[in-house]
């Protein structure tokens, strides 16, 4: 009976969690002062711990991890790597920092499934879109690697087009800020954060909310994005239960800039 009355109280039942592949990164700098690169188990064991939180109360959880602490396309194309060789990097990275995700998530006895939108059978299984449907049924959490397969397309693009496949309630972007501000909060301390905003606004006035390929994407299919700091224990799990937290980019109707916080 607690069990069910928990469930009926979740406002979400089944939702897409989207990580930069810095929220695996160790936190400190080296002595030249450059971000360290690589997977810091501390950092892993952390957030499969938060996602453990709101898998006990019966939340149905998909993953999609980013690569940027181990390899960014954009970057080695700028130095003059071949565009898509540099992507197709980047999604064997995205693989990396899963099976890290999942081995952390299964010793803290979830049952995993890693997926892969490149064919890599000894290590992952393929993304097949109704067995990863069926293991969210299950109860198993599913962490989509490699992207959408795609050079060019961004990872948060693949978490909205996979958000969309599986008929997620709400993709859920973890941050290192707890929102979407009108300037960059870290260098700016009078930036203003927005408790929510419509998509089109995001887009008009370019926040970094997501890319606007995967802000697009998500507009026209009605999916709404929290932006959040999963660094603030608990958050995952208040969100779940219908608090407010971070900011929700929904389909809202056009209205002054008052509506920030």
């Amino acid at each position: 009976m607690a069990e069910s009355q928990t469930a009926a109280s979740l406002r979400y039942r089944r939702i897409l969690l989207k990580l930069g592949g810095e929220a695996l990164a160790p936190r400190h700098t080296s002595e030249a002062g450059e971000p360290r690169i690589g997977i810091d188990p501390v950092a892993v064991r952390r957030i499969a711990a938060e996602v453990k939180r709101v898998h006990d109360l019966g939340v149905e959880v998909a993953m999609v991890i980013g690569g940027g602490n181990i390899w960014r396309g954009a970057d080695a194309a700028a130095a003059g790597m071949d565009r898509a060789t540099a992507d197709y990097v980047g999604m064997l990275a995205t693989v990396m920092n899963s099976l890290a995700m999942q081995d952390a998530m299964e010793k803290l006895g979830l049952v995993t499934r890693v997926q892969t939108a490149i064919e890599m059978p000894p290590v992952a299984e393929p993304f097949i879109r109704r067995r990863a449907v069926r293991h969210l049924e299950k109860g198993r959490v599913v962490i989509l690697a490699a992207g959408s397969g795609n050079p060019f397309f961004t990872t948060d693009t693949a978490a909205a087009l996979r958000a969309i496949e599986l008929n997620a309630q709400v993709l859920l972007k973890a941050t290192k800020v707890d929102g979407v501000y009108d300037d960059d909060p870290m260098r700016n301390a009078n930036a203003r954060k927005f408790e929510e905003i419509s998509y089109m606004r995001a887009l008009n006035m370019g926040l970094k909310v997501m890319d606007s390929t995967a802000i697009s994407l998500c507009k026209d299919n009605h999916l709404p994005i929290v932006v959040f700091n999963l660094d603030q224990p608990g958050a995952l799990e208040a969100i779940m239960r219908g608090e407010k937290r971070g900011t929700l980019v929904h389909d809202l109707e056009e209205s002054p800039v008052s509506e920030r916080v």
